[in-house]
């Protein structure tokens, strides 16, 4: 069977399932908290593990918990999950209501993003973003995690994005 990725596609996949072993041992697990969407964005999640993208193959697993169980009421079951979550952690928002809150914002229903909440080392904006984009959005989290692993002991944090991904970003910087 021909190998369906492009070229691009293939180098940036090979590389994550090379970073994924060396920081990680053979695998990465990651839990997928939903705290309060549309589902457009979960249904793109899902298409990563379809054969056609199999992310399973480059060592990347949805889990159901770490150990335990953005809107108001989820808003402690996600830092139950955070603080469950074994070091490194790392945070992605995938979706405009992750990075923003998207069409809803900050109400009394909802806190707006996930940076309202836990510290996010991702954003990957879009509504819903591609699976192409979401593979994009892993390679850059491995890449923050081997930075927290191997990089300098300082720990800075603000509630800005380190990384925000947008349809067409980086175009410029092809040209």
């Amino acid at each position: 069977m021909p190998d369906l990725l492009d070229e691009a596609t293939g180098k940036a996949t090979e590389r994550l399932k090379a970073q994924v072993q060396r920081l990680f041992g053979h695998s990465l697990h990651i839990r997928h908290v939903d705290a309060g969407s549309c589902n457009a964005c979960e249904s793109e999640i899902k298409l990563l593990m379809n054969p056609y993208y199999d992310i399973q193959r480059l060592g990347i697993f949805f889990t159901t918990s770490p150990r335990h169980p953005v809107t108001r009421a989820m808003e402690d079951p996600l830092r139950q999950t955070y603080e469950a979550m074994p070091d490194p952690r790392l945070v992605v928002a995938v979706g405009a209501c992750a990075c923003s809150g998207g069409i809803f914002g900050p109400s009394a229903f909802s806190r707006g993003g996930v940076a309202e909440v836990l510290p996010v080392d991702v954003f990957i904006s879009g509504c819903p973003p591609s699976p192409l984009t979401l593979i994009h959005g892993l390679l850059l989290a491995v890449g923050r995690a081997e930075q927290r692993m191997h990089g300098p002991t300082t720990h800075v944090r603000s509630g800005r994005p380190l990384q925000m991904l947008t349809p067409g970003s980086g175009e410029k910087e092809r040209q």
